[in-house]
């Protein structure tokens, strides 16, 4: 037992380190609330603005990067009616003509592709493209057909299964058939937004539809306070007054269009053309851009304004003294000075003289 004692009050003591002391280990409030990022949302008006010169994912996609250099995007909302998604620009058209008439020369042997076609599905080689297409259509679309089907008619925990086991070959079939298929209505333009994160509504046909319906969830985005920069892909000069509205709110306002003397551009803080964000412009000139946001923060804060309740609680009117005079009854002329006593409330400029008219003498 004796032993025992000893070796345990001989026992060394481990040394307590801070963790500051670790070396590349820094324990500071900014590391532990770091300073939080400007929120951006971006609605896109289609009717104005499609993307027709440019393909729609590879469109959204530099529109989102363009986006998330202001800071981290949290909404991306894109609105059109059915003749926008229904729509097809005249090289789609055209590239689709060229395809056709490419098939025709291939199924006669008189054009050969340098290299056969590869079914994104299940890796098999063709040397025609009609080919390709009709295995495509007899085989994997009806496979996928009957995955929906049986997705769509399970409930409950079922269908949770039955969505986590098929996933992986939705997805596969999905960007196969983008390569293959060639979409029954339009160009495709709210599949590939929606994949490439934006959520797409579909308005109903009347005149200025996607407008309202654009302007009233920017405002209820405004009113939760969701976001703080608000990027908005149009030309509409009818977008001008909730552009200004968000500026009032002191939000900062980003405008993305073609037109270079537009309406919009005048009341954004920041305007750019698709042009320059295709090109990346827009990325490389942010810097100097959220750097002036960052000025015009600072120089709010110094700005003084005048607010009457708060200097009538601090006793700044000048019914209320704070000192007093020191002087003597009798002056040197033989004149008597009477204390001139104000009543609480009471303005400097209402005080009556003994003849009762109003004194017009400045306060100093």
């Amino acid at each position: 037992m004796f032993s025992r004692f000893v070796l345990k009050s001989w026992r060394p003591k481990t040394q307590t380190t801070s963790l500051n002391s670790i070396k590349g280990f820094s324990f500071s409030s900014s590391s532990i609330n770091p300073k939080p990022k400007i929120r951006v949302g971006v609605w896109w008006d289609l009717d104005n603005k499609p993307p027709a010169s440019f393909p729609p994912y590879d469109a959204a996609v530099k529109l989102r990067t363009a986006a998330s250099s202001f800071g981290t995007v949290k909404l991306m909302m894109a609105y059109a009616n059915r003749h926008a998604f229904s729509y097809v620009p005249l090289e789609v058209r055209e590239q689709r003509k060229d395809r056709k008439l490419l098939n025709k020369l291939e199924n006669k042997g008189l054009v050969k592709p340098p290299e056969p076609y590869f079914c994104g599905v299940c890796d098999r080689r063709f040397y025609t493209n009609e080919k390709l297409i009709n295995h495509f259509k007899q085989i994997h679309e009806t496979e996928n057909q009957k995955r929906m089907r049986q997705i769509e008619s399970s409930k409950g925990h079922r269908r949770v299964r039955l969505v986590a086991k098929y996933s992986m070959k939705i997805e596969k079939y999905k960007r196969a058939a983008r390569n293959v298929l060639t979409p029954k209505e339009g160009y495709g333009l709210a599949d590939e937004l929606k994949r490439a994160g934006f959520w797409v509504k579909m308005v109903s046909d009347k005149p200025d539809a996607a407008d309202k319906a654009l302007k009233e969830h920017l405002v209820e985005v405004m009113d939760k306070r969701e976001v703080e920069c608000v990027v908005l892909v149009s030309d509409d000069s009818d977008f001008a007054g909730i552009l200004w509205e968000a500026k009032e709110r002191c939000l900062r306002t980003v405008v993305i269009g073609d037109s270079n003397e537009g309406a919009l551009k005048r009341v954004a803080d920041v305007a750019y053309s698709w042009k320059e964000v295709t090109m990346g412009k827009a990325k490389k000139e942010v810097e100097k851009v959220v750097g002036k946001w960052k000025d015009r923060d600072v120089l709010k804060k110094l700005e003084w304004t005048y607010d009457p309740a708060l200097e009538k609680e601090r006793g700044g009117s000048c019914g209320v003294w704070d000192y007093e005079f020191d002087y003597d009854d009798e002056i040197e002329n033989g004149t008597e000075v009477e204390p001139v006593e104000i009543g609480d409330g009471v303005d400097w400029w209402k005080i009556d003289t003994e003849d009762g008219v109003g004194s017009s003498r400045t306060c100093r």
